[in-house]
Parts: structure tokens; C-alpha cells; sequence
């Protein structure tokens, strides 16, 4: 299994069908997972699609409209059914605390684990900073606000084997300078250059707006609504959503390398038709639209 992958667990936009669960989107990260806005039905698509809910380290919830919402009761009954032994972190607009406090005590269970609760105001910003990833949230433009997220590794270093040579650097040195930074008059710098941090994001229920294009920028993996095709367009602006040709031109302009297109209208019967609206628009990276239970790795570090 891929340690950076994404498990799709539902797709629909607001009435799901035979085929589309309401919305949930697990982003594996090297041994952390980040739930996505646990829509109904989201713990037995967890099942179906073998995630647990130790896999769970933060929640993050884009807005409380119930396809986006509405499996956050069963999601954190289950946590704490299964005594889940680590920290888990929730992350939802501030201005919903109080549909979150509903949906956390929808019923009567026994409250096993501590959920921390790191709310999302005014524009966003930097919710959490870990030794992995730096996580981000932007606000985006709904009827309800709505915030969109992105998840950044840190930049490291990539050696080169060439230059170790030229410096004559090999064996248990080469790991020395990478824990020191610098080995004799030799500095890490000299013997690397610099390898860019992943980035992927998140982009739920919005029309276009600035806050889009920011967590688009330069991902490596964007995952972004595309309810409704290029012929409704007034329809999604009115109703606060975007289209597959708008999604894909964010990403072209963005240089996304892996778009994923998910939150669709039941309204549509061909699937197809939301990846060449996208590619219509200039899109011509890799390309996924989403189905229940799929696992898409994140791209490969350039």
C-alpha cells in the first residue's frame, strides 16, 4: 500500500444514488490519516474500503451542510467505540461549533476519547504544524461558510550522487553530513539540491474565488468539486459550486499534477463527460474522476 494515497469513500454531491455514497475522503500520509468531510453512510464505506478508526488522526470538515457532515455522529461514536489510544483533531468552520457539538452528541454513547477541536475563522491559516506536514485551511465562497484545505510538506534536500563523488564522500559519511549539515569543510548544500515538499489539497463546495487559486497552486494532488457540467454554469455559481471545465482550467493554471474530480450532481449520467470538460479546458495532467472506493496514490516526488 502506498504510504501517500488517497481512499475515496463517497462521491455524490447532495442526494446520493445507487452507485455514489454522500462524500468522505481518507488522505493516508505516511502512517497519519486526515478524514474528509464524513458525509452519511461514511463508517460503512470506512469498512467496505479497510479503513479503521485507529487510521484516524484529524478530521477535517470543509463546511456543515449534511453531505459534508452528517457521518461526523457515527465517525466519532466509532472512535471512541474502538478506544482509539492516540490524539485525534477535529477541524471545522468556527461559525458551525455549534452544529459540530450536535452532530459529536447527536446520541447517547460513553466518551472514551479526547477530541481536540482546532476551529477554522475569519480567512484561515496554519491549523497545525507537524514534523510531516504543515496543515493550511483557505476560506472559500458558499452559501455557508466553507473553508478548503491543503497540506504541505516541508522542502527538503536531495543528494547527488555525483557530487558526494567529486568530494569524495561515501559509506556512513554520507549519512553523517545529512545529520549534521556539513562534514569536514563540506556542507550538505554543496552535495544537494533542493527537493520541493508535496502538496496536496482539498477544495469542496465553492464558486471560484481567490481562495481557490490559493490552495490550487502548485499541488500535487488536488481534489476539487466539479457538481455540476459546463452548460450549468450559472446554475453552479448560483448554488455556490464549480464546474469540470473550471475545476480543470484552475488546475492548468495552477500546474496541478494529478487532478481528482469528485461531488457530482446525480443530475448526469455519463461520467465521462466531467473529464473531457475538464480536459477541454487545457488540463493535460493526470487526470481521476472519482468513484466510491477507489485509492489513488499521490504523485511520486519529482
Amino acid at each position: 500500500m502506498s504510504g501517500r494515497e488517497l481512499v475515496v469513500l463517497g462521491t455524490a454531491s447532495q442526494v446520493p444514488t445507487r452507485h455514489r455514497n454522500h462524500n468522505g475522503y481518507l488522505l493516508r500520509w505516511d502512517g497519519e490519516g486526515l478524514l474528509f468531510d464524513p458525509g452519511e453512510g461514511t463508517q460503512r464505506q470506512m469498512l467496505r474500503a479497510g479503513v479503521a478508526a485507529h487510521d484516524l488522526n484529524r478530521i477535517c470538515v470543509t463546511h456543515f451542510h449534511g453531505d459534508h457532515s452528517l457521518g461526523l455522529a457515527g465517525v466519532i461514536q466509532r472512535i471512541n467505540l474502538d478506544r482509539v489510544p492516540h490524539e485525534i483533531t477535529a477541524h471545522y468552520p468556527c461559525s458551525g461549533q455549534k452544529f459540530f457539538d450536535r452532530l459529536r452528541y447527536a446520541t447517547a454513547y460513553r466518551e472514551t476519547v479526547q477530541i481536540g477541536q482546532v476551529p477554522v475563522a475569519g480567512d484561515g491559516g496554519v491549523l497545525a504544524t507537524t514534523p510531516g506536514y504543515r496543515l493550511e485551511a483557505r476560506k472559500l465562497s458558499h452559501p455557508v461558510e466553507s473553508y478548503g484545505y491543503l497540506l504541505v510538506e516541508p522542502d527538503g534536500r536531495r543528494i547527488l550522487p555525483e557530487l558526494l563523488a567529486a568530494h569524495g564522500i561515501k559509506g556512513p559519511d554520507v549519512g553523517r553530513l545529512q545529520r549534521e549539515g556539513s562534514l569536514g569543510s563540506v556542507t550538505l548544500d554543496e552535495v544537494s539540491e533542493l527537493r520541493r515538499g508535496q502538496r496536496f489539497a482539498f477544495v469542496m463546495d465553492t464558486r471560484l474565488c481567490d481562495g481557490v487559486h490559493a490552495l490550487a497552486a502548485g499541488c500535487d494532488m488536488l481534489v476539487i468539486e466539479s457538481t455540476f457540467l459546463d452548460q450549468d454554469q450559472q446554475l453552479a455559481s448560483d448554488h455556490g459550486h464549480l464546474t469540470a471545465g473550471q475545476a480543470g482550467a484552475v488546475a492548468r493554471d495552477a500546474g496541478v499534477r494529478h487532478l481528482v474530480l469528485t461531488h457530482f450532481s446525480q443530475r448526469y449520467s455519463d461520467p465521462d463527460e466531467f473529464e473531457r470538460q475538464a480536459r477541454a479546458a487545457g488540463y493535460e495532467g493526470e487526470l481521476t474522476v472519482a468513484h466510491d472506493l477507489l485509492r489513488v496514490p499521490v504523485p511520486k516526488r519529482t
